[in-house]
């Protein structure tokens, strides 16, 4: 299995970026996927999931809430973060992850994750 997260870069603060996360190797279809980030110093943290199949639940952090949106598109394989109003607290690697237990619904912060992608780095400037 292969998470392959990719579209991270530099952007001054209010810009955007999109994230993308390439999924092989698993029935991704079957797959909840989610959004970590890991800012130097700090725990990694739950940026946003969105549920298997259809991704018709979706999950986000307080601080990423109106700004980022997460979607995913099964017939490419493919789970994505649109990022808004990038602030410089949204400096971080981010991390792609998959999990496909019913537990994720209750706790999609905390469960854990099955598969994880290898990060890539977001850095806002001020």
């Amino acid at each position: 299995v292969q998470l392959q997260a990719s579209g991270g870069g530099l952007v001054q603060a209010g810009g955007s970026l999109r994230l993308s996360c390439a999924a092989s190797g698993l029935t991704f279809n079957n797959y909840n996927m989610g959004w970590f980030r890991q800012a130097p110093g700090k725990e990694r943290e739950f940026v946003a999931g969105i549920s298997w199949s259809l991704g018709s639940t979706t999950y986000y952090a307080d601080s990423v809430k109106g700004r980022f949106t997460i979607s995913r598109d099964n017939a490419k394989n493919m789970v994505y973060l649109q990022m808004n109003s990038l602030k410089p607290e949204d400096t971080a690697v981010y991390y792609c992850a998959a999990e496909r237990s019913a537990g994720w619904f209750r706790n999609p912060f905390n469960i854990k994750y099955e598969y994880w992608g290898q990060g890539t780095q977001v850095t806002v400037s001020s």
